[in-house]
Order: C-alpha cells, then sequence, then structure tokens
C-alpha cells in the first residue's frame, strides 16, 4: 500500500487529486467543502471565507468567496476525470468563534445558508456536515476513502489562534503574491 500524500490548504485554497491524499485545514467561520467522485475516488476540498465577494467582484483571490470556491473545485474533479452528476459532499465549519453577539445575518450563518444552498441548488447529496456552534474545527478530509476526521477546537485561546492562523495564512500569501508594503518609514 502506498504511502498518502497530505496537504495543507488555507483560506481561497482549493485542492483536487486522484492521488490518495489527506487534506487538511482549519476553521473558524469560514467552511470547507469536501468533495468526491465515489466512482472514480478523485475528490477535494475548498475553504472559503464569505459567500460572495461584498463588491461583488472575486478581487486578487476569488476563490475566498463561496461560488467561486465551489466552481474551481468542482472544476478541477472534472478536469480530473470525475463526474459531476456523482459528486457527493461532506461540510464543516461556519463555527460562531469571535466574543461577538451571534446574529442570522452574521458571517458564519451567511455561509451555511450559502453552503446548504448551493448543495442543494446544483443537487449534489449532503453525505454529512458539522456546521454552526461555537467551535473552530480542524478538518482532515482523507480522498481515497472519502471518510472525513473533524476535531473540534474549545476554548477562546484556540479559537483565537484559529481565527489568527486563519487570516495569518491569508495575510503571508497576499505578501508571496504582492510584496510586502512598508506606509510610513522614519
Amino acid at each position: 500500500m502506498s504511502r498518502k500524500g497530505e496537504v495543507t490548504i488555507h483560506i481561497g485554497g482549493v485542492f483536487a487529486t486522484h492521488e490518495p491524499t489527506v487534506i487538511k485545514t482549519l476553521l473558524g467561520s469560514c467552511i470547507a467543502a469536501c468533495l468526491r467522485d465515489p466512482a472514480t475516488g478523485i475528490g477535494g476540498m475548498n475553504h472559503f471565507m464569505l459567500p460572495a465577494a461584498p463588491n461583488g467582484d472575486g478581487e486578487a483571490n476569488p476563490a475566498r468567496f463561496g461560488l467561486h470556491a465551489m466552481e474551481l473545485l468542482i472544476g478541477k474533479i472534472q478536469r480530473l476525470g470525475g463526474e459531476r452528476s456523482r459528486l457527493q459532499a461532506k461540510v464543516f465549519g461556519g463555527g460562531h468563534v469571535l466574543q461577538i453577539a451571534e446574529s442570522a445575518h452574521g458571517v458564519p450563518q451567511q455561509n451555511i445558508r450559502f453552503i446548504r444552498e448551493f448543495l442543494r441548488t446544483e443537487e449534489i447529496p449532503l453525505l454529512a456536515h458539522d456546521l454552526g456552534g461555537r467551535a473552530a474545527r480542524y478538518v482532515l478530509f482523507d480522498t481515497a476513502s472519502g471518510k472525513v476526521r473533524v476535531r473540534r477546537l474549545a476554548g477562546m485561546t484556540s479559537v483565537t489562534t484559529v481565527v489568527e492562523r486563519e487570516h495569518e495564512a491569508t495575510a503571508q500569501q497576499q505578501i508571496e503574491q504582492y510584496g510586502d508594503v512598508t506606509l510610513f518609514e522614519d
């Protein structure tokens, strides 16, 4: 038996493969969708921050937004030989992890509504989910078996760490893409 590869994705990450791989991510209010074609074993995961860009444009990384992230993931799976009609989904995240009042219109709830509606509209069966609540989550998706392991991270220290890591990774990617910016020098 060959050893499985491991890939970690962050906000705006989209990864799909036909090789046995464990895809990992850390979630606060973001959503990770795991899609898999069980006939081919082709699967992948995305990690998005909001359902859509606030101003309607995808900015530099459109995969940070749900609609783009879902279409990118589906497209990658199809290019590898997966069939859209056979896709199955498992989705995670949407945790209300900040110490502010929870709202039906807050980011976590918007993300949860979006992913449920997207899957329903696209007729992609939702096999499993762990959405909402107050916990951050560490998600591991095994593309070979389709199994997902989720570790809920409790406590404010853990949650703060998750939110910081989500946004640090995104900031680091932006710096690598555009370079560091110095606003003022002495």
